[in-house]
């Protein structure tokens, strides 16, 4: 099982970026999924996260209303769409899936079994 983030980048205050989470040898479409993100210094922290049929999601109070997370199931692919982007966005952003939890409205239920390697993101004048 592989997850491979990708989208990250260097840009400047009030700016957008479009992660993109592509799994393989997993099938995603029965499963939730989520961004956690890592700051340096600081623990890791979960972002969003989506059910399998699209019907939850959740935000973490820090990005709601500027990020939106989504998913293609035939593409196996999740996306998250950050917009109004801070200094305080600067992490590595993480995917992440389960087998058996699931995507409440108070985040990702269950063991995270896989995880994607990571894509930087800064957010810097």
């Amino acid at each position: 099982v592989q997850l491979q983030a990708s989208g990250g980048g260097l840009v400047k205050p009030g700016s957008s970026l479009r992660l993109s989470c592509s799994v393989s040898g997993f099938n995603l479409e029965y499963h939730a999924i989520g961004w956690f993100r890592q700051a340096p210094g600081k623990e890791r922290e979960e972002v969003s996260c989506i059910s399998s049929d699209r019907s939850t999601t959740y935000y973490a109070d820090f990005v709601k209303g500027r990020f939106s997370i989504s998913r293609r199931s035939a593409q196996n692919t999740v996306y998250l769409e950050m917009n109004s982007l801070e200094p305080e966005d600067t992490a590595v952003y993480y995917c992440t899936t389960t087998r058996n939890g699931y995507c409440s409205g108070a985040g990702l239920v269950g063991e995270r079994n896989y995880w994607g390697q990571g894509t930087q993101v800064t957010v810097s004048s």
